[in-house]
């Protein structure tokens, strides 16, 4: 099998099955000499010939769910192998995460030329009824008589769409999808609420995050956010290429928390330091985020929820913040014994951690200590209120949920036991 490899309908590389079916990736060699070319990954680079088995896995894997009741379901569906990431892409892999296709052979000509271009326009009660699937079925994001061919990472469920200003949509061929759908977890109440609260609640202090809102159709409710590697140019939707740091690190998502192998900080900051085109302006944001993380509570900040923007010329930057979530409304999880995804300092344990810690976080990234802990005490200081605004704002929106009222409290709780272990200024 050999997949062909498309960013900006332009061809960029192949992937085949290689000895004992494990995958390799080469560069088209016009991609790789061409001033505009974008690496697959940071992790693949335009200048090698050869590449690891396991740099191409990790970027492949990467792309597809991390969840394997929904590889089980496609590859039931597809025939294949679900530990066969080329068979599966070679089903799905029309509209991935950033910009790149992957489009069978026999679909090549097609889909360069336009000829396989379209929209399947979904009516209100089609939308819902997938959404009510979805949110019963984590593995239901597709249908059989699909037009289009996408794929998400992540362990949620969820779906990409296309929202023309108009309609809901599935696209197929060059046409991308705009929007990633998510309906509430059955485990944890009010978890589409909880989800948009901390995106609007970053982006009220200054972070950068994916844009979100939440989405009632019929009686169902999901939180829909519009994909950043997606923008319109002169009236064309053009895919923008990332990675997420697992995979610009070689690191397989089924290991994305540091404390079963994966990155952490160190790792993070060091892909910034190395790669970013704005090196201390990213590193500075990742502490912030991390920061974030530790006050609202969110404990599933791994690595493959940090993502990084390619461009021409070589152009790097740390991606808006998305996945952002709190663990503190719900009292089953038991506070004392959360675990943050990375270590902050010498501690998982979001208990345990400390301003020494932040401090060592902040000699880890390069940073000057006293910046970090300025910025510290005026988040702390300004988050509480914010929250309340927040939730007054929702309201007014006409979404509010019990658990957003819990959320604003335990960030006010847990910003107040920082202020007081936080050295005066």
């Amino acid at each position: 099998m050999r997949l062909v490899a498309l960013i900006e309908n332009q061809v960029i590389g192949h992937l085949a099955s290689g000895p004992h079916g494990h995958p390799r990736f080469t560069y088209a060699p016009d991609w790789q000499q061409s001033k505009s070319a974008i690496p697959l990954s940071l992790n693949l680079p335009l200048s090698k010939e050869h590449h690891p088995t396991e740099a191409v896995s990790a970027v492949l894997w990467g792309l597809l769910p991390d969840n394997e009741a929904t590889l089980q379901r496609w590859a039931s569906r597809f025939q294949v192998s679900p530990r066969n990431p080329l068979a599966l892409l070679s089903h799905v892999g029309e509209d991935c995460a950033g910009a790149v296709q992957f489009v069978t052979e026999a679909r090549l000509e097609d889909v360069l030329s336009g000829a396989s271009d379209g929209i399947e326009p979904l009516t209100d009660d089609e939308l819902e009824a997938r959404l009510r699937r979805l949110r019963q079925d984590v593995g239901a994001a597709r249908q059989v008589d699909d037009v289009g061919q996408f794929s998400l990472a992540g362990a949620q469920a969820k779906i990409a769409l296309l929202h023309d200003g108009q309609q809901w949509a599935i696209p197929a061929g060059r046409i991308p999808t705009t929007h990633i759908l998510k309906p509430p977890s059955g485990e944890y109440d009010g978890f589409v609420e909880n989800e948009l609260f901390c995106l609007r609640l970053a982006r009220s202090i200054g972070l950068p995050t994916a844009a979100a809102q939440a989405l009632r159709v019929g009686a169902e409710t999901a939180i829909c956010v519009k994909r950043y590697d997606r923008i319109p140019v002169d009236g064309v939707l053009l895919r923008i290429h990332q990675e997420d740091t697992c995979q610009a690190l070689g690191v397989m998502p089924h290991i994305k928390y540091q404390n079963q192998g994966g990155p952490g900080v160190e790792a993070i900051s060091q892909l910034l330091w190395t790669h970013s085109s704005q090196p201390r302006q990213d590193v500075e944001t990742l502490f912030q985020a991390l920061v974030f993380n530790y006050l609202i509570g969110g404990t599933d900040a791994h690595a493959k929820n940090y993502s990084l923007l390619l461009g021409q010329h070589r152009q790097v930057r740390l991606a808006p913040l998305y996945d952002l979530s709190s663990a503190l409304p719900y009292p089953q999880l038991q506070q004392r014994k959360l675990k943050m995804a990375m270590s902050i300092g010498s501690h998982y344990r979001w208990w345990d951690i400390r301003p020494s810690d932040w401090m060592r976080v902040a000699g880890t990234l390069r940073l000057d200590a006293s910046e970090c802990l300025a910025w510290m005490r005026w988040t702390v200081s300004a988050l509480p209120d914010r929250a309340q605004e927040l939730l007054a704002e929702l309201s007014r929106e006409g979404l509010a949920h019990p658990v957003l009222n819990v959320l604003v409290g335990e960030i006010a709780g847990a910003c107040s036991r920082l202020c007081k272990l936080l050295p005066s200024g």
